[in-house]
């Protein structure tokens, strides 16, 4: 039995370990352990969307276990407080683990430069304690301002320092601004009472980007009001300022994002170091004084060949490593080649708010700048994959609600227009409707079908047999209950007119016909028995979904069957201008309407609560989790074990 350890579930670590669940998912003699003090995961690169209020407190959270559920990764809730390298033993106050090969995760935390008072009395944004922290600091400041009466203390109330200006101080701001706005409605006041600044000893904010994104974001940050100091030496933090080199800035409120170093635990490990607290290893990511032990995320300190700086500290630094750290121990054990880690960084995002950001993205040897609505387009895809990586289906759907679906105040880079919402009984007329008119199409054919099988006038004739329009009439007139020619254009078949069907694009005709040659036609141009079949099975589905959507059961599935159908019948040249409104009307059904008397109230609820206990689906995230409520998104979910500094496990 090989044992392996991963300490720290940050980002290097739950990719290190889905990677080697992969790998070892048909070996029993291995074993997996992840260690982490606290049971989730936390998305570290959205933590000011918690701070600021966009996002409600679960969305930067995913549960480790659920993670790893049917997995061979077993999650371990505990505090390591030291590694014995000569023992393979991991250390904490109450438990000894073994280990055969080591990863460790164990991310950074905030640095102070020895800058007295900021480790004292200012917040930090580096874990979701912090987040949530932060975020009630802003609101209660903006509450007890609005009871002081003297101006001297509200203006110090509504000041809000934040520094270091790299990407963790702009973020924070950008979205600062925006939950400023929020607030001072809430609270009646004035935008101008309310005084944000981002201050940094470098010459220029975003340090690390072109100077063309630079001088973009200084002017998006300006117009939002936000004060930009540089090159401002930085010499101290008391309780309620910030000492600038000659000024002093009054602020009850000061965030300290200018810088991170090794977790307290790597700081105290015996192997080699360089950076701040950053562990050295070879190019196959193994510690150089430990061919077991292995390094991911932010505690790497290795210079690629050709370069002269470190790999950064930087998400897909951790996404491309974790990946190779599980082939090397793969490698080892099975006695294959290890492969070194040649890493290829496709650029840097930054979100300034909700609504803005800069990237300058691209491949390692070509990058593009770009701005605005393309940059968090970007950011935003970039977040979907890798969540979908880590916690699928689940994962994504969560984060799509939150960004743009449940959205307050406009606050994602598609504003609010996918975020309007009206109670769903104002859909039940047209629901009722759209179920009837199915049912009547259903019924009113059912005979034809039943009684005259062999007769198709729900499928267009061959070409090869005649005209396709002239044979449409002809399959109509055969059927000895009358069929006017509008049936045989058009499946919803109720008007009593014949009607020009809607015109098909040329390469759709094609394409159907090649698929109608092979299945429903023998060569001659005589229908196939399977056409017969086919024609009998939409009958029977315009009837399920007639009644299905007046009975409200299983509505968006119906609503988009309905559009599915309506979208066969036009690709066949068989729907009349009468099938736009099906299309449109199953579109407006799909989002919940049979919630409103409808059995989908009932049943609904019912089978999410099961479906989500079959072990496969929990295994592919194949569920949804419940939306909070908006107005939740103000109540405080600080748990009560919170702590200040950053978690083990948590690395950026």
């Amino acid at each position: 039995m090989k044992k392996i350890v991963i300490l720290g579930g940050g980002y290097g670590g739950v990719v290190t370990g889905k990677h080697l669940a992969k790998k070892f998912k048909k070996n029993s003699d291995v074993q997996i352990q992840l260690i982490d003090r606290n049971p989730y995961h936390t998305l570290l690169t959205e933590l000011h969307e918690v701070a600021a209020n966009r996002t409600p407190e679960d969305a930067i959270r995913i549960e480790l276990k659920k993670m790893f559920e049917g997995r061979n990764v077993d999650v371990v809730l505990d505090s390591i407080d030291s590694i014995d390298f000569k023992a393979n033993q991991l250390c904490s106050a109450e438990v000894t683990y073994d280990y055969d090969y080591l990863v460790i995760g164990t991310g950074c935390k905030p640095t102070f430069f020895g800058i007295p008072g900021a480790e004292e009395n200012a917040l930090t944004l580096w874990s979701y304690e912090d987040a949530v922290r932060l975020k009630e600091q802003v609101r209660t400041m903006f509450g007890l301002a609005s009871k002081e009466t003297d101006a001297d203390k509200r203006r110090k109330m509504l000041s809000f320092v934040v520094v270091g200006a790299g990407f963790t101080g702009i973020e924070l701001i950008g979205e600062l601004s925006e939950y400023r706005d929020e607030l001072c409605r809430e609270y009646n006041f004035d935008r101008a009472d309310v005084r944000l600044v981002v201050a940094d000893m470098a010459p220029k904010i975003l340090p690390i980007l072109p100077d063309k994104l630079i001088e973009k974001s200084a002017r998006y940050l300006e117009k939002r009001g936000v004060e930009i100091i540089t090159s401002a030496k930085i010499t101290g933090v008391n309780q309620g300022s910030v000492v600038l080199g000659e000024q002093e800035l009054e602020a009850d409120t000061i965030v300290w994002t200018a810088g991170v170093e090794g977790s307290d635990l790597v700081g105290t490990l015996d192997v080699q170091q360089q950076g701040r607290k950053r562990i050295v290893t070879n190019d196959k990511l193994q510690s150089v004084d430990h061919d077991n032990v292995y390094i991911v995320g932010d505690n790497i300190f290795f210079i690629p060949e050709g370069e002269t700086r470190p790999v950064p500290q930087m998400v897909e630094n951790a996404e491309q490593a974790g990946p190779v750290i599980a082939h090397n121990i793969h490698a080892e054990i099975t006695g294959k080649p290890k492969k070194s880690y040649k890493p290829g960084f496709h650029g840097t995002m930054v979100s300034i708010g909700s609504r803005y950001g800069v990237a300058n993205v691209g491949m390692p040897n070509k990058m593009f700048q770009v701005s605005g609505f393309l940059a968090m387009f970007f950011k935003h895809m970039i977040n979907l994959y890798y969540l979908f990586t880590v916690a699928g289906f689940n994962k994504v759907w969560t984060y799509m609600m939150h960004e743009f679906f449940h959205v307050n105040n406009r606050r994602s880079f598609v504003g609010g227009h996918f975020s309007k919402r009206s109670p769903n009984f104002w859909l039940l007329p047209l629901r009722l409707f759209v179920g009837y008119k199915w049912l009547s199409e259903g019924l009113d054919k059912l005979p034809k079908v039943w009684n005259h099988p062999n007769s198709i006038f729900l499928i267009p004739a061959s070409s090869k047999a005649a005209d396709a329009t002239s044979a449409a009439s002809e399959a109509a007139g055969a059927v000895s209950t009358t069929v006017d020619a509008q049936s045989a254009a058009s499946a919803v078949g109720s008007a009593k007119e014949a009607v020009e069907a809607m015109p098909v694009p040329h390469f759709i005709t094609s394409m159907v016909n090649g698929f109608m040659d092979i299945f429903f036609y023998h060569a001659d141009g005589s229908f196939t028995p399977l056409a017969s079949v086919f024609q009998f099975c939409m009958v029977l589905a315009e009837l399920a979904i007639g009644v299905l959507l007046i009975v409200g059961l299983f509505t968006a599935i119906s609503s988009i069957a309905t559009v599915g159908l309506g979208v066969m019948i036009w690709s066949s040249s068989m729907a009349s201008t009468e099938m736009l409104w099906y299309l449109a009307a199953g579109i407006a059904l799909i989002g919940g309407s049979g919630s409103v008397f409808g059995l989908d109230y009932y049943v609904l609820p019912w089978l999410k609560k099961h479906w989500k206990g079959i072990p496969l689906v929990r295994k592919w995230y194949l569920y949804t989790e419940e939306s909070p409520e908006l107005g939740a998104l103000h109540k405080p979910a600080l748990p009560a074990s919170g702590s200040k500094s950053a978690s083990a496990g948590q690395s950026k």
